[in-house]
């Protein structure tokens, strides 16, 4: 299995933690201490030797930052984690904030003290997230203090190893574009930007412009490493050589000269002394690497990672490699959905689902030719109560049965090395309630508002996001997450900078691939969400038009649970479009399907949906 469910953390370990950790504070001459998330790489899966966060607090979360101060903690989240935080730390020694209403930086101006010292770590924290905690600081007369050594691992007697997973080579047949094409590209913008170098620090971009893929990184294909490409010269990939076979090591000599992480300050302390000006996304990059480079001399060039926008862009090979991805996903889902349905209620519970859905995938991978190579995150399997938790995660504490009368999430994905998959269905166990049904239909109402958008160029994530809330908005409620983000191509299930969000500044461009996943969730009750992928393409033109106009491609293929949908509250044109996906969805997966009983429950599931008359 690639997921496991043992609880890795404990609120009964924050207190003790905590204590040990505030005994460093005097020798480290510091007030407070900051504590994301976050590893070297400002990813946001980090290996179990980076997951300080979680070990200090207990919290597991994909987000978050902790700042302890010497009488009392906070542990920042965002809306997707307001309910987990609660359940995951000791709320008598840490108190839970908004990440993104009241971010550390601005809780500081607010409750930080004159004269006070906050370390960090400058590895774990952006060039421009650094900033924002000195601008805060220098308002209120104190000092952030840059560490040499991180104090969380001093007391982390028993921290991992860190990883040092194989790389693979990515075929060209799904990446569409050579890695020296891409290297050539990269260059061109170090060129236009009067920059002599570009410092690489984000592992996707790493895998994309080199078209490898890893497996340091927990569900995410990427390999740990970062570069130095220079706009003329010879280049640098810094990467333990004890993830490279002979067929590797050789393929990338060919494209670059191979050093060791431990070499990267040596390469950075000869770009200052030299007086280079050198290329850097301050959003993406680690702080020290930037202190390196300025205090030796050299120049930074603050621009977005040049593969960032192409990376996000996919390419004819990427999208074709999708789409086949979620033929196959969609038939393995409808595996899974149909065992579930013919389980009686009560006699399984979110492990014993996560277990079935991973072997379905595999299955079903191993079925069609295309191995699984592993899930794209840890399955979301909440039933009830437990699917009221944003991003919740199961384990076999919190573990619970699927009882009748209950709605049950299942948030999922797959890493199969055409594409990656992510899906999110609420299926009904046994007979459902009236009001789950309504708030049913008008997160549906949402996700089909977005699918059929048009938009013209230069529309941004934050335009159209108000389409997937507006049904839920009227009847006074929301959601606490975004409607969309990026997703990769056999790399990241979370990918910039294209997102539909409140904060979705990134224009939306033609090849873009995003989920929309738009929810609702009643605390300690229950929780719903539908979730399709879509890829952002060229409309065709309607009469009349004078602009050109990009549209949506559906590319998750599963039924939506028909038994949940109150048609009164469809419009026309939205009951048309559940009803024409279905027919799509029917028509497409029954070729992959084998078994008698599953084909016969996918057209079933799939059968049109009528108005009763009164209606």
């Amino acid at each position: 299995m690639f997921q496991k469910f043992d609880a890795t953390t404990s609120p009964d370990t924050g207190k003790e933690r905590l204590t040990n950790l505030r005994t460093h504070f005097d020798s480290l001459q510091i007030d407070a201490l900051l504590v994301p998330r976050s590893d070297r790489y400002q990813g946001e899966y980090v290996p179990d030797s980076e997951a300080r966060l979680a070990w200090l607090t207990g919290f597991t979360g994909s987000a978050g930052t902790a700042l302890i101060l010497r009488e009392t903690a906070h542990v920042f989240v965002d809306g997707r984690y307001t309910t987990q935080v609660r359940k995951e730390v000791d709320l008598s020694v840490y108190t839970p904030e908004d990440l993104v209403g009241n971010p550390p930086a601005k809780w500081l101006l607010e409750h930080g003290k004159k004269n006070m010292r906050i370390g960090l770590d400058p590895w774990l924290h952006t060039i421009s997230e650094t900033e924002r905690f000195e601008k805060s600081a220098a308002g209120i007369g104190a000092t952030i203090v840059r560490l040499d050594q991180n104090p969380v691992d001093t007391i982390w007697t028993d921290r991992p190893a860190e990883p040092v997973g194989a790389v693979s080579i990515q075929p060209e047949q799904y990446c569409g574009r050579l890695a020296t094409e891409k290297l050539a590209d990269v260059k061109a913008i170090i060129r236009r930007e009067n920059a002599s170098a570009c410092v690489v620090s984000d592992p996707s971009s790493i895998a994309w412009i080199y078209n490898i893929r890893g497996s340091d990184v927990p569900h995410t294909p990427h390999p740990l490493a970062m570069a130095i490409i220079s706009a003329d010269g010879d280049d640098a990939l810094f990467i333990d050589n004890r993830k490279l076979d002979i067929e590797t090591k050789a393929y990338l000599t060919q494209l670059t000269r191979l050093y060791l992480p431990t070499d990267l300050d040596d390469a950075l302390v000869a770009l200052g002394t030299r007086g280079d000006r050198v290329l850097i996304d301050p959003d993406l990059a680690a702080c020290r690497i930037a202190d390196v480079i300025c205090n030796n001399g050299g120049k930074l060039v603050r621009k977005t990672d040049p593969a960032r926008l192409p990376r996000a862009q996919k390419n004819a090979a990427e999208l074709a490699g999708s789409r086949a991805a979620h033929l196959r996903d969609g038939a393995a889902m409808v595996s899974f959905l149909c065992w579930l349905d013919a389980q009686q209620p009560g006699t399984i519970d979110e492990i014993a689902a996560v277990r079935h859905l991973e072997t379905c995938r595999r299955n079903t991978g191993e079925r069609l030719q295309m191995p699984l190579m592993d899930i794209s995150f840890e399955t979301i399997s909440g039933a009830g109560a437990n699917g009221a938790i944003i991003h919740y995660r199961v384990n076999t504490r919190t573990n619970r049965s699927l009882k009748d009368g209950e709605l049950y999430l299942v948030d999922s994905g797959a890493q199969f090395q055409d594409g990656t998959t992510d899906i999110t269905r609420t299926i009904a166990i046994g007979d459902i309630g009236s009001e789950e049904k309504r708030f049913f239909t008008l997160v549906l109402k949402g996700m089909i508002a977005l699918t059929l958008q048009r938009f013209p160029t230069g529309t941004r994530g934050m335009d159209i996001d108000v389409l997937a809330r507006s049904a839920l908005w009227q009847v006074g409620a929301d959601y606490g997450h975004g409607t969309g983000h990026g997703v990769g191509s056999y790399l990241s299930v979370h990918e910039g900078p294209q997102s539909i969000s409140r904060r979705g500044v990134q224009e939306l461009k033609a090849g873009m691939i995003l989920s929309n996943e738009p929810g609702y969730y009643r605390e300690d009750a229950f929780g719903i969400r539908i979730e399709n992928l879509i890829a952002i393409n060229e409309a065709a033109p309607v009469d009349g038009g004078d602009k050109p106009m990009l549209g949506f491609e559906t590319l998750t293929l599963c039924p939506i649970d028909r038994r949940l949908v109150v048609p009164s509250l469809l419009h026309d044109n939205e009951l048309c479009w559940l009803n024409d996906y279905h027919t799509r969805v029917c028509e497409q997966l029954l070729p992959l399907i084998e078994s008698e009983t599953e084909k016969s429950w996918l057209v079933q599931a799939t059968q049109p949906i009528s108005r009763s008359p009164e209606d």
